[in-house]
């Protein structure tokens, strides 16, 4: 099995001709974005299959109906051939019996469009905490996570010492990782080179080599992973000047450079 690092434009400037072209000069393996507007799909889809670049589109669920905007957005993203579809889904506020039913249609969905949706562990969202997300796979297991487990500390305000039951269940699920580090109190440390963090670090580096395991275990040829570390809001600033305390072009080139020493033997 071989791993091959996406960057997210989130947090870049400029177009999204002009994000693609500075991701594929940086050497990353693909890129995670948005649905492209209709004036960029044909030169975005010119460009990443030029330089054959693994191309991952994000969508997010929002309104009253939230199948309706999955369904909406995944059948025009599935259209464009992304290697799946990531899914910030439902609220994390959602009664359990809708949460039952946006999942089973999600699965139909699915099938029906012949692109892997992936559901986000993600604060806000409908898996916003381990035990939550776990008690939803083990009654539809056929669905895909992507794990972002930093979100996961800073709602539990731990490093899951006590969630190592719910982790291996939503580890044996997890198609496509986002590799930020959290904390107790946060969803994103400083910077992750940081050595008062290195704890972090590596306790965050064990879920995702656990990932992978499984993932060549099942048979998997090609795993993705995002280092995606976002902008201000997420990467923490100064006070009264509102500066950034980290390059974030930087910081995650230095995690990407990261993952692909600490997991060598997938590069």
């Amino acid at each position: 099995m071989k791993i091959k690092i996406i960057k997210t434009t989130w947090g870049m400037s400029g177009t999204l001709l002009e994000q693609t072209r500075k991701i594929i000069e940086a050497g990353y393996d693909g890129i995670e974005t948005g649905i492209p507007q209709e004036d960029e799909i044909q030169p975005f889809l010119a460009l990443v299959k030029e330089h054959n670049l693994e191309y991952i589109f994000q969508v997010a669920t929002e309104g009253d109906d939230h199948f309706s905007s999955l369904r909406t957005q995944v059948e025009k993203a599935a259209k464009l051939g992304p290697k799946l579809i990531n899914s910030h889904s439902l609220k994390d506020s959602t009664p359990y019996d809708k949460q039952r039913s946006f999942f089973e249609k999600s699965l139909r969905l699915e099938e029906a469009v012949g692109v892997p949706i992936s559901h986000e562990t993600h604060r806000g969202r409908a898996f916003f905490t381990p035990w939550n997300t776990a008690h939803i796979l083990r009654e539809y297991p056929e669905l895909k996570i992507t794990a972002d487990f930093s979100h996961f500390c800073n709602v539990c305000e731990s490093l899951l010492a006590d969630q190592a039951d719910n982790l291996r269940q939503i580890i044996a699920n997890t198609i496509h990782i986002h590799a930020r580090v959290g904390y107790a109190e946060g969803p994103q440390v400083p910077h992750p080179a940081a050595p008062e963090y290195r704890t972090e670090l590596e306790t965050h580096e064990a879920w995702w080599e656990q990932i992978l395991l499984e993932n060549e275990k099942r048979g998997k040829t090609i795993m993705t992973i995002n280092p995606e570390f976002g902008p201000p809001g997420y990467l923490h600033t100064l006070p009264f000047s509102n500066e950034p305390v980290a390059d974030l072009w930087e910081l995650t080139g230095w995690m990407s450079g990261r993952l692909k020493e600490r997991f060598q033997k997938y590069v």
